[in-house]
């Protein structure tokens, strides 16, 4: 038995355009009327979707859907590979533009010493100036893990120490030989 597929076809080239919306191209556009929108910008008005592809195949180039939402269906005479380049380079910018939450991770052990414990809590301080999120995790080995209070100890010592700089994003837990603690810079 054969089905029929609604996926519409990925467009070759290997780019990482937006997986989220992939614009209907040419004969993938299913409205009967469109609102017509020339290369240079111009409307041209609402027309009938085959009107819409002639004049499209008459420039040599694409008729793309861009809000199919609309009523009717807004679509452009473009050249899809242009238009992709385009939207990509937008989408590069955007990204760039956006800070990446980086997660810092600290790792301590119950019997650390205070000098070694009072270098971890600058390092802790310097990834929170840099508005980095920190992961401080108290790592148990053998039985040290049946301790685990000694472990919340160092974690209310550190959250002490970190009161003016950090805020609690998520409060320590145990998972396995860790015990681990979340914290995010103060705005």
């Amino acid at each position: 038995m054969c089905r029929s597929s609604n996926k519409r076809s990925k467009p070759k080239g290997g780019g990482s355009i937006s997986k989220l919306f992939e614009p209907r191209v040419n004969g993938q556009i299913r409205a009967r009327d469109v609102r017509l929108i020339d290369f240079d910008g111009t409307q041209l008005g609402i027309k009938s979707i085959n009107e819409a592809l002639n004049l499209a195949q008459q420039r040599g180039i694409d008729l793309i859907e861009i809000a199919p939402t609309a009523l009717p269906p807004v679509c452009k005479i473009v050249d899809y590979a242009k238009f992709r380049y385009e939207r990509e380079k937008k989408l590069k910018e955007a990204r760039k533009k956006q800070k990446a939450g980086h997660l810092k991770e600290i790792r301590i052990r119950p019997k650390i010493g205070d000098h070694d414990f009072s270098i971890k809590l600058e390092h802790i301080r310097q990834f929170l100036s840099l508005k980095d999120k920190v992961r401080v995790t108290v790592m148990f080995r053998g039985r040290e893990v049946e301790h685990a209070e000694l472990g919340m100890r160092l974690i209310d010592r550190a959250k002490e120490a970190l009161a003016t700089a950090a805020s609690v994003e998520q409060d320590a837990r145990l998972e396995g030989n860790r015990l681990t603690l979340l914290l995010t810079p103060k705005k």
